[in-house]
């Protein structure tokens, strides 16, 4: 008996080896592990990592979309839910501490709002949802050139206007 040569407790192997006398299969190592078997080994290996990073992004990615923002997917809802966050925002005291976290709630429902709406036809059709996106562009465009400054009273007043008409649009159906 050769000691050098590893045992293995395996069945079906189709490999060369050699049976010893008590029925386990020795198998040499430098048979067991040829170039073929390396490469198949880091094939393997590279799919399942590839795999495994598939579902960890995607888990990501699932949890970062699902940001509790109040979404529903109901158009409605989520306008004048919208609509609410962004009066909020606005009419907050410019020395309030809830004013950032407000602004910036605000700014992730503006995205995620834009995101949601934009691609679907039916409602880029609509009077509230033009009316909508003219006031966020509006209020976008404040947050991102002057983020520390107040809203002037005149985009309070134009945006007060708009919120309005949506309000309106949607009674509507429209």
């Amino acid at each position: 008996m050769d000691s050098c040569i590893p045992k293995l407790d395996v069945k079906n192997v189709s490999v060369r080896a050699r049976i010893d006398t008590q029925s386990e299969i020795a198998i040499a190592p430098a048979l067991f592990l040829t170039f073929h078997h390396r490469s198949l080994m880091k094939k393997i290996v590279s799919r399942l990592l590839a795999m495994v990073l598939v579902v960890v992004m995607g888990v990501g990615l699932v949890s970062c979309s699902s940001a509790p923002t109040g979404l529903t997917g109901n158009y409605r809802d989520d306008t004048i839910a919208l609509i609410n966050t962004l009066r909020t925002a606005i009419e907050l005291p410019d020395d309030s501490a809830e004013k950032q976290s407000a602004q910036a709630q605000a700014r992730q429902m503006i995205n995620d709002f834009s995101s949601l709406y934009r691609r679907d036809g039916a409602y880029t059709k609509l009077s509230s949802y033009t009316t909508m996106r003219t006031a966020l562009n509006s209020l976008a465009g404040h947050y991102s050139s002057y983020p520390n400054r107040p809203v002037p009273e005149k985009l309070k007043e134009r945006l007060e206007l708009e919120f309005n008409r949506v309000e309106s649009a949607l009674k509507r159906g429209a």
